[in-house]
């Protein structure tokens, strides 16, 4: 599997699996109807550092973006968001994606890693626990999850080993 850099090309295969995945609601908290513009805009800002993910065909298969979460002083606490083809699920893709994610960031001057996970219904909080991170908190029904109502929504962090 190659993992690259996007390019402005790749956003037309990114767009068919973000939308699904944002209009399912049940792991991005991103507003379902989001329009294609409007997404572009979201997840190919030029503020990020956006990749995807090829199978052995060349087909883009999942993307993740890499960015600050917080400007000034905070600005070395980076946050990340991934995505992966439903179709795609289940072949390590994520994995990978993820270690390189943390490679990046590493690689950027990054020391730590931040992002929230939806809990009962997010099955990457495994593999995020499983690369080192820690769940911080738990805010309780913070997510309208489409079937199973409210749930909680994990704050998760990692300390990133800084190169030298």
């Amino acid at each position: 599997m190659l993992i690259r850099e996007a390019a402005a090309e790749d956003w037309p295969h990114i767009w068919p699996f973000w939308h699904r995945i944002v209009a399912a609601a049940e792991t991005y908290a991103w507003d379902p109807d989001t329009s294609e513009q409007a997404a572009r805009a979201l997840w190919m800002s030029p503020a990020k550092r956006v990749y995807v993910a090829e199978d052995p065909t060349g087909t883009v298969v999942a993307s993740a973006y890499l960015a600050p979460n917080y400007g000034g002083p905070a600005a070395g606490v980076a946050n990340a968001g991934f995505m992966v083809d439903p179709d795609h699920t289940g072949q390590g893709i994520g994995r990978a994606l993820a270690e390189h994610i943390l490679t990046e960031a590493t690689a950027h001057g990054y020391h730590a890693m931040v992002f929230n996970a939806v809990v009962e219904t997010n099955p990457a909080v495994g593999l995020w626990q499983s690369l080192g991170f820690t769940v911080l908190a738990t805010v309780p029904q913070a997510f309208d999850h489409p079937r199973r109502g409210r749930v909680g929504l994990h704050i998760m962090y990692k300390a990133l080993d800084r190169p030298g």
